[in-house]
């Protein structure tokens, strides 16, 4: 297994390589998805509305957590990839060792503060009284175990920073399998198991990240994994101050990129909202299947970053174009094909989601003016994602944020004053051309003229 890993840059077949390695990453994003939208259905099916409206209200706190650690894996990756391409393996364990230190004090203190200020976060949040008390002990539960969360996110994603995108696949399954069979159990109380309702599917996270921590232990150790936790990795989790450094510098801005995406969001749902419920639910639609055709794209661009930083750690920086035409063609290959495929069959998907025919046609009209676009979003975050390898983070978050604040949100507003409810997605296609070509832009013209060099 190691010595695969150690050349997965320097394959005679890029393109082949390439593709295996992202074929489980794409498998895991979406697995990951359907987790949520199972849990909810059970909630709904089995609790109804009320409980539904008490696990909702976790999810903007649950995405601004979701920033900070998705950020600090983000940054550890890149140094992973650069240290796993050197074959320096020693850089590799303090590189993780450090990364687990600050997930460990972060998760922990988020989840003693959570538990203590949870019930004023949610008045802060403006909840209804209605729904308190189904929502407190949800959000409490889940705030207590984010410790557990935040290490299960960073650990899977610095394995595919040694070029193991299966094991990520195997634990994302693994917790799938838990929270589906533990949730409904737990929420109903079958088998002798006290009803807990609302509790149900934080103890069933819970429960499932555990578990799938405990697997990592065993399986890692078994298969004698490069990042398999034993002694020498264990003495490595301490503060390491050059190395959290770097790994906050690249970090930081893809979670506070994350969080201007969904400030954006919270925007664009406020104009929706003004053109009915009609409008609100054909937009939740349209969003569902646009998440899922993005997968893709955003998988590519993580194993695009990956491929980069093992190129820049072996010294192989000539490789990095190669990586991105890759990058590019796979984008073209797979996100153009669903895109073909969401146009050819966007009524029958509008109407997984919608049974209003109706709203299945105007559903329709939004997700055609967009779904072209999405292949340029995927070539932005390539390019995004290949300088990220090299340590150019902040002028390429600043390109992602300008497209959001200054084109996005604008563009909405102003084409939703000619065009109506149709205007808010001609600006969610003129955001992705504009970032592409922005992104594209300072790839071939500024960055590709910089010396690239190893962050560690």
């Amino acid at each position: 297994m190691q010595n695969n890993q150690q050349t997965l840059v320097t394959q005679p077949n890029l393109w082949k390589t390439f593709f295996i390695f992202l074929l489980p990453l794409i498998a895991t994003n979406i697995l990951q998805n359907l987790s949520g939208t199972i849990n909810t259905i059970f909630v709904g099916q089995m609790l109804g509305v009320h409980a539904i409206a008490a696990v909702a209200v976790f999810f903007p706190i649950l995405f601004c957590l979701l920033a900070f650690v998705i950020g600090l894996s983000a940054g550890a990756t890149v140094l992973v990839g650069q240290a796993w391409g050197a074959q320096n393996l020693e850089k590799v364990r303090n590189v993780v060792g450090s990364t687990l230190f600050m997930t460990l004090v972060g998760g922990t203190i988020i989840a003693i503060l959570g538990v203590i200020f949870a019930e004023h976060i949610l008045l802060a949040l403006g909840l209804d009284d209605d729904v308190m008390h189904l929502s407190l002990p949800y959000v409490q539960w889940m705030l207590a175990g984010s410790p557990l969360l935040f290490i299960y996110i960073v650990y899977t994603s610095i394995l595919r920073g040694v070029g193991d995108s299966k094991t990520p696949l195997y634990a994302s399954t693994m917790s799938i399998g838990v929270g589906v069979i533990t949730t409904p159990v737990l929420i109903a109380g079958y088998f002798g198991f006290p009803k807990l309702g609302t509790l149900a599917p934080a103890i069933a996270t819970n429960l499932g990240m555990f578990t799938v921590l405990l697997f990592l232990i065993i399986y890692l150790n078994r298969t004698d994994h490069p990042l398999k936790p034993d002694l020498n990795l264990i003495k490595s989790i301490r503060h390491h101050p050059k190395l959290s450094k770097i790994i906050l510098r690249l970090g930081i801005p893809t979670g506070v990129q994350m969080i201007t995406t969904s400030v954006a969001g919270l925007v664009i749902i406020g104009l929706v909202n003004r053109h009915g419920a009609d409008a609100t639910a054909a937009y939740g639609a349209v969003n569902q299947v646009l998440n899922y055709i993005q997968f893709p794209a955003l998988s590519i661009a993580i194993a695009a970053s990956i491929f980069a930083a093992q190129a820049i750690g072996a010294g192989k920086s000539d490789l990095l174009s190669k990586v991105t035409k890759t990058a590019l063609s796979m984008n073209f290959l797979f996100t153009g094909s669903l895109v073909i495929l969401a146009y050819l069959f966007s009524k029958y998907l509008m109407a997984l989601f919608i049974t209003d025919p109706n709203v299945v046609v105007l559903g329709q009209q939004l997700l055609f003016i967009v779904l072209w676009s999405i292949l340029f979003f995927g070539a932005s975050a390539i390019f995004a994602s290949i300088m990220r390898a090299s340590g150019t983070v902040n002028i390429p978050m600043l390109i992602n944020v300008f497209a959001i604040v200054c084109i996005e949100v604008p563009a909405a507003y102003l084409f939703s004053d000619w065009w109506g409810l149709e205007g808010i997605w001609y600006a969610y296609a003129l955001a992705f051309v504009c970032l592409c070509l922005m992104q594209g832009l300072y790839y071939q013209f500024v960055w590709k003229k910089k010396t690239i060099q190893v962050l560690i």
